[in-house]
């Protein structure tokens, strides 16, 4: 067995070196590799996602990320920038399914914000279909507007889009993942608003016919939003696609009192993973800690 070890920028490379530590006391036979990924390989290599740690990442059985991300790259083209590495390795190695759990231990309830009788004993599983929607849609760009309210003034404009395999899958993780917990899926939409997420809740409800034993709720992501913070204990399995879930996931981390606390994994269709002890990011001041999940009630995707 082979980890790849990518630590990445800013105490990304902290936490990779503790978790590394980590890993060698356990009993178990496995080698590693490391390579620069982020802003660090930007500066070694003018990419952060060189080829030769992408490959690294495929040939791999696992990898161990840490954190990418630095304001002092913001004036780089977006394709240069840190935060490509991460998406970029998603992409190429089909990582669809991020499961991130959120868990409140008893001695850390007065950690959150919230009352304790809200949190103690918190324990939601967020799945987020990770290569779709928004984030990887086509097409997307600037341009001269040609209609709309403002005709010919400079406009930006993205792609939300999602295939009916894209759904299925991320379906079924949820569901597989339901039936090792508390057998309760929420699937988050905006059905109400976005064709996308019509079609979304359709998908997700026929894939829920294979299912009888697990119970599907369907919520505006609005509504899950508030809900998070009202009775964040209602929630099971929560599941969504890439843009909801980048956001419902660092709401529900910070339930539990700090957005650095918890760890997470990216998984492909063969349940291979890419795993972040504590997924960290660009600094702000002086460092912004950007969640990270853990492989919690893993299905097989």
């Amino acid at each position: 067995m082979k980890i790849a070890i990518l630590p990445g920028d800013g105490i990304g490379t902290e936490i990779v070196e503790q978790a590394v530590r980590v890993l060698g006391v356990l009993d178990l036979k496995f080698e590693t590799e490391t390579a620069l990924v982020g802003g660090a390989a930007y500066e070694a290599h003018g990419h952060p996602l060189p080829d030769s740690t992408l490959q690294l990442a495929k040939d791999a059985d696992a990898i161990l990320f840490g954190a990418v991300g630095d304001w002092k790259y913001d004036q780089l083209e977006r394709a240069l920038r840190p935060e490509q590495a991460i998406l970029g390795l998603r992409k190429h190695l089909g990582l669809f399914a991020n499961l991130r759990p959120a868990l409140c231990y008893e001695q850390l309830t007065q950690a959150s914000s919230l009352k304790p009788e809200l949190v103690a004993g918190l324990d939601i599983l967020i799945i987020r279909e990770l290569t779709g929607d928004i984030y990887f849609g086509q097409p997307r760009g600037r341009r001269i507007a040609t209609d709309g309210h403002f005709p010919g003034a400079e406009e930006a404009f993205d792609t939300m889009r999602y295939s009916r395999p894209e759904i299925e899958r991320i379906a079924h993780v949820a569901f597989q993942a339901a039936r090792r917990r508390s057998k309760k899926v929420t699937s988050v939409d905006k059905a109400n608003v976005l064709e996308t997420f019509q079609f979304w809740k359709d998908v997700v409800t026929e894939v829920h016919a294979s299912y009888p034993d697990v119970e599907l709720q369907h919520m505006y992501v609005d509504n899950a939003a508030m809900q998070l913070v009202k009775a964040p204990k209602a929630f099971d399995v929560v599941v969504t696609g890439n843009m909801f879930g980048d956001i419902l996931s660092d709401e529900a981390a910070m339930l539990t009192g700090s957005i650095g606390m918890l760890p997470s994994a990216s998984l492909d269709a063969a349940g291979k993973g890419l795993y972040e002890p504590a997924t960290a990011a660009r600094p702000t001041s002086p460092a912004r800690v950007w969640p990270t999940r853990w492989l919690q009630s893993c299905p097989q995707p």
